[in-house]
């Protein structure tokens, strides 16, 4: 693959894994709208790498908690805070890994993978993001996630596996629907990302390993490197930013981009 391309595919990974735009969507996006040559399974499975180390790193605290409370949970100690958050984490993955495995196996995730989908999605979830972020109220923290909100939220991020749709967006926009302040809305979303990002690896992995060599090995390792710097980044500024601003701006990008699209998508066939 062109270096030019690597690099563009791994940064705009990196930028959009965590913020609301959906990462997928754009990633399906690129070869369509660039006339560039699918960068395909192995490159993803490297930029999510990349995205994974970066998440792992800036939430290392809460990470660590939640390795801690695995010992904890195998000696019955349930009621740890540590091993409720890890148990919490597993919780919310759960429906993701089913409803994705369904898919795969049945091909409909392929089905899914085109613009159209994309543009759609991208412009309606934005408008369910923002309707959630303006209504929902702000009373809890991230302290305060319970079993059944972990249970919601993941149910929450199964809309994520169509194209466009952003798994962090739509997992932000459960929390604040449950009445998560934005910060700790977001917060739960990155962690929740941790081990959903793990399962779409290890399900995407068997693949990637038949076709590995040294070129894709190289490639791969390039376009992790550039991820996980972009994503860090990425996390660090929008961390910081909600601080003082609400999810708007990434809701008025998502309507200019879904109303490109549509306009794009439906042109060609016009």
């Amino acid at each position: 693959m062109p270096l030019f391309q690597l690099i563009l595919v791994a940064i705009v990974q990196g930028i959009t894994e965590f913020l609301p735009v959906s990462s997928s969507g754009h990633l399906i996006l690129l070869p369509n709208l660039l006339n560039l040559p699918d960068q395909g399974q192995v490159i993803d499975v490297a930029v999510h790498i990349g995205t994974l180390g970066a998440v792992v790193i800036y939430f290392r605290k809460d990470v660590a908690r939640a390795i801690a409370g695995i010992p904890k949970i195998i000696s019955g100690q349930f009621s740890h805070p540590d091993a409720r958050l890890a148990l919490m984490l597993a919780l919310a993955t759960i429906p993701v890994v089913i409803v994705g495995l369904i898919l795969k196996l049945g091909g409909i995730d392929d089905m899914l993978r085109s613009v159209k989908v994309i543009a759609w999605s991208t412009l309606i979830f934005g408008l369910v993001l923002w309707i959630a972020d303006r209504t929902g109220p702000t009373s809890k923290t991230s302290d305060d996630w319970t079993y059944k909100d972990a249970l919601i939220m993941g149910f929450w991020q199964v809309i994520a596996l169509i194209p466009g749709t952003s798994r962090s967006g739509i997992t932000i926009t459960g929390a604040r629907q449950l009445g998560y302040a934005r910060k700790d809305a977001a917060r739960l979303a990155m962690l929740m990302s941790i081990p959903t990002i793990l399962a779409s690896g290890a399900l995407l992995g068997f693949d990637v390993v038949k076709t590995m060599d040294a070129g894709a090995a190289r490639d791969s390792g390039i376009a992790a490197a550039f991820a996980f710097v972009a994503a860090l980044a990425a996390l660090h500024f929008m961390m910081r930013l909600l601080k003082s601003v609400s999810f708007t701006p990434y809701v008025i990008y998502r309507i200019v981009l879904g109303i490109a699209l549509l306009i794009y998508s439906y042109g060609l066939t016009a």
